[in-house]
């Protein structure tokens, strides 16, 4: 085959990669899906443009980096504050859990399809792993309840590097099946795991170092050097102590993201998009690899490998590994149906099947056929299932309900505690390092990037949002959030803090009802932060018992100024908090939070009662 030939295909399956994604998302479909389709239509068993033999070992080169990369970014996105809600069921299910599916998937195989147990055991550790690429936007779309939304979206990064570093260990103990090597394999599992874990810090230390030096780095170049020193951690890692690299990549990644010294919001997007431009590329090849009569030679054993997974083994895994956490009973059934496996499965299978065919092992095609079967089963499976079976557990979100804050403040993340102390999911969208870090350190969830971008607010899942607050300085920043956030997702709600000086975008969206103007009138709201750094703001909580009869014939709480003395901040009426608005009217019984300039207090409390507000007392 020539090189212009070859060239040719690892084009045709690049391009074939990024479209197949950007018809799975007008389609909403798992983008899996549509690229086994588009690898095996264009592989030997279609139309025979790709075929990954040509590439040699070269092929197994392209897979290590792009899953070196693609793991660097899920562990960028990872936030250690919502981690440690769930870390109990999060840490069992990384552990234990992935022992329990090694050992079940073994024995399912063993049991119909009689392989050997080397084999079959191999075969335990490539199903270990779940598809992140798959979850990901299955729970973007779905618009699960929180808490399950981070155990899966968890499971799915943190899971990746053990399954890997277990199928090397097995691959191991195949090649070369002796009581020595099995005592070596046990000692290497630690070796690799606390080498990758420290390598891994190390080298998202420095890297987050690195980006928070101001002039260090050329402006302009900081993604294409965090991108050299990813794949350099991921090969000196190989080099030193072989696959342990992508458990180091993963964890670098982490580091990097929840420091988030210097990670501005195009190395974020950057790294996302080069994910799916290399999740499109390894999916085409590797499908492309994998004969459709490989797949009908495991005949009815192998489908009931799949259906045993499914319906056993991994219900199994779950229950086990969340019992004793948070979790209810119908949200560990849910976990445990969706679990879609993905690119690592199909990147680490087809490397083992290639090292078996190399030392004249047999039983390499088949174990990759098998795990290409329970990719295309588990994918197509979770997509069309994931949401009626959601729908019946009752774990996905009763329609839009969520409120969605840009910018990161005194007053919004005062909001935000009260809104959540009512049971309303809050997210933060925010470019601000620092300010980010403020937000997850109170324990909201905050989306780091661009919130002007398509791409970001998907991420913070604004099919769920009903509300968004826009609170920055930046009164046309304001307008337009709020303008694209109707336009693309249809969030129904917009509220604008009100400006200081009039003639933006925010101002006029308010003047011509697009929006309404948020709290009970404008605010400055750097001052309020001023404040809140200094202590001299509280939270109060009030009880509507009428209004003056001068005060009933208008319903716009900015007629009485406060002056700053306070700021209403959310309504509560028949249970249910709100962010305030200067349309809101409130009601004999209604509840509102307040923040108060404590240097003010007794002013605004003397006001506030006059307009028929009384303070409620804290429970202590």
């Amino acid at each position: 085959m020539t090189a212009e030939h070859s060239a040719l295909g690892m084009v045709l399956a690049l391009a074939a990669g990024v479209l197949a994604q950007s018809m799975a998302r007008h389609l909403r479909l798992p983008g899996i899906v549509l690229l086994l389709a588009a690898g095996i239509g264009l592989g030997p068993d279609g139309l025979g443009w790709v075929d990954p033999r040509d590439y040699g070992d070269g092929l197994f080169a392209i897979v290590d980096l792009a899953v070196a990369v693609i793991l660097f970014e899920g562990g960028l996105n990872l936030q250690f504050s919502r981690l440690r809600r769930e870390q109990a069921a999060i840490r069992r299910l990384v552990t234990w859990g992935a022992l329990l599916t090694l050992i079940g998937g073994a024995l399912v195989v063993r049991i119909s399809l009689g392989w050997d147990w080397g084999i079959a055991f191999l075969f335990g550790s490539l199903v270990v792993v779940t598809g992140p690429t798959v979850v990901g936007p299955l729970i973007t779309e779905l618009r699960l309840k929180p808490r399950v939304a981070t155990v899966l979206e968890a499971e799915g990064v943190l899971v990746d590097p053990v399954g890997a570093i277990l199928a090397v260990l097995v691959l191991e103990l195949v090649i070369a099946p002796d009581v020595g090597s099995m005592a070596a394999g046990g000692i290497g599992l630690f070796s690799r795991l606390g080498f990758g874990l420290f390598a891994g810090a190390i080298g998202g230390l420095f890297i987050s170092r690195m980006l928070a030096i101001r002039r260090l780095i050329p402006e302009g170049l900081e993604n294409i050097v965090t991108l050299a020193a990813v794949l350099l951690i991921f090969q000196g890692c190989e080099a030193f102590v072989s696959h342990n690299g992508i458990l180091a990549v993963t964890v670098a990644g982490a580091v990097v993201g929840n420091l988030g010294q210097g990670v501005d919001r195009d190395l974020r997007e950057f790294k996302d998009q080069l994910s799916i431009l290399l999740i499109g590329l390894l999916f085409v090849m590797l499908a492309a690899d994998v004969r459709f009569e490989q797949v009908q030679a495991l005949g009815w054993g192998g489908l009931w490998v799949v259906t045993a997974l499914i319906l056993v083994v991994r219900p199994i895994e779950v229950f086990l590994a969340t019992q004793g956490s948070d979790l209810t009973f119908r949200e560990r059934a849910f976990v445990a149906w969706v679990g879609p496996r993905g690119i690592v499965a199909a990147a680490i299978a087809s490397i083992v099947a290639g090292t078996l065919e190399h030392e004249n092992i047999p039983g390499g095609v088949e174990l990759r056929a098998l795990v290409f079967l329970t990719i295309a089963c588990t994918v197509v499976l979770a997509g069309l299932s994931a949401g009626p079976v959601g729908r019946w557990l009752g774990v996905r979100l009763p329609g839009r309900e969520g409120v969605a804050i840009l910018s990161a403040n005194a007053l919004s993340i005062a909001l935000a505690d009260a809104l959540r102390d009512n049971g309303r999911a809050v997210v933060f969208l925010d470019s601000n390092p620092q300010q980010s870090r403020t937000v997850e350190e109170a324990g909201h969830q905050v989306v780091f990037g661009n919130a002007l971008q398509e791409r970001v607010m998907q991420r913070a899942r604004f099919e769920s949002i009903d509300t968004v607050v826009a609170l920055t300085g930046n009164d046309t920043l304001n307008g337009v959030f709020s303008r694209r956030a109707r336009e693309l997702f249809g969030v129904p709600t917009s509220l604008i803090v009100g400006a200081q000086t009039t003639g933006g975008v925010g101002s006029e969206m308010i003047g011509r009802g697009a929006a309404q103007m948020v709290f009970d009138g404008p605010h400055d709201i750097e001052r309020w932060d001023v404040r809140a750094r200094r202590g001299d703001v509280e939270i109060i909580q009030l009880l509507f018992e009428g209004a003056p009869e001068r005060q009933q014939e208008t319903c716009d709480a900015s007629t009485a100024p406060s002056n700053e003395r306070y700021v209403l901040l959310a309504l509560e009426h028949d249970g249910h908090l709100k962010p305030m608005s200067t349309q809101n009217v409130p009601q004999i019984g209604d509840r509102a939070v307040l923040a108060l300039h404590l240097p003010d207090r007794a002013e605004a409390l003397e006001i506030l009662s006059d307009e028929g507000w009384a303070p409620i007392e804290q429970e202590a």
